[in-house]
């Protein structure tokens, strides 16, 4: 089953982990895993866009129009998978600086299994009041770090000391990521592919 290590993730991490290593599922395994998983915040997003509307503070649910928000739901779910995919490069890349070989399948598995609680707070946004969703959001993130730390060193056969190090240098990178998406999105924004509100 696709989704067969998720509780195991949340319930006990570190043995999942170990699972997971052993196993080495196949790259088609990791990628429906990841297109699965990437549906939630797409999906939710586009519902509570364009359905239910945001609020932030106070004053009536913003919405946007049905068309739109598919654009942002679609634009949401592939920059998700392209993300999760370009950690995964970068923990590969990375991997020889820390005495460790592991094949680029191995990679996206941890990128993988690392961002599942991100991708999963997305089902936050069928409550979509701004605040709950930053601090589910700022919760998700901890517990993706938390996942990483733990994930490195058994996911890339190497000793908890480099793994911290290693861990260390897939989060910078990882921010670097994000800040590249946001800001990709701001010059997207600016050139007129920004959202339509309803009026």
């Amino acid at each position: 089953m696709i989704l067969n290590h998720i509780w195991g993730l949340y319930a006990h991490p570190k043995e999942e982990w170990e699972t997971i290593e052993k196993r080495h599922e196949s790259l088609m395994y990791s990628l429906a895993h990841i297109l699965t998983i990437a549906l939630i915040p797409a999906i939710c997003g586009y519902y509570a866009a364009a359905h239910i509307g945001w609020t932030i503070g106070v004053g009536e649910p913003i919405k946007l129009t049905e068309t739109s928000a598919m654009v942002m739901s679609v634009g949401m779910y592939i920059s998700l998978i392209l993300g999760v995919f370009a950690l995964a490069y970068l923990i590969h890349w990375m991997a020889k600086t820390f005495d460790s070989t592991p094949n680029y399948t191995q990679s996206l598995e941890l990128a993988a299994y690392t961002a599942t609680p991100l991708l999963m707070v997305g089902v936050t946004a069928l409550f979509p009041v701004l605040w709950f969703v930053v601090v589910a959001g700022m919760v998700a993130v901890c517990y993706s770090v938390y996942l990483l730390y733990s994930g490195v060193p058994i996911m890339m056969n190497i000793p908890e000391e480099k793994g911290f190090i290693y861990a260390s240098s897939v989060v910078t990178c990882g921010l670097v990521l994000l800040v590249s998406i946001m800001a990709a999105s701001a010059i997207l924004w600016s050139l007129g592919l920004g959202p339509e509100y309803l009026a």
